[in-house]
């Protein structure tokens, strides 16, 4: 799942922005994220949760989550 979220941060860097959080120096954030499972995406925006997937996540399970959200052109894998 880590090269696929390399891969749509660099694609998708002006409509997204990825960052790793680390379960054991960020235990607050991850406890407000409600994150029961490792590892775990989580679409924020303005702090608010808006999805999440948890567990390891396949390129059309992460573009089915985030195409509601991303306008413009569909999120796409193709290229990993």
């Amino acid at each position: 799942m880590e090269s696929l979220l390399a891969h749509l941060a660099r694609k998708e860097r002006a409509r997204l922005r990825i960052s790793r959080v680390y379960v054991e120096s960020s235990p607050d954030l991850v406890s407000r994220l409600g994150v029961s499972e490792v590892p775990s995406l989580v679409l924020l925006e303005g702090g608010r949760a808006l999805a999440r997937l948890e567990g390891r996540a396949s390129a059309p399970r992460i573009e089915r989550m985030l195409a509601p959200y991303l306008p413009g052109e569909p999120v796409s894998f193709e290229a990993v």
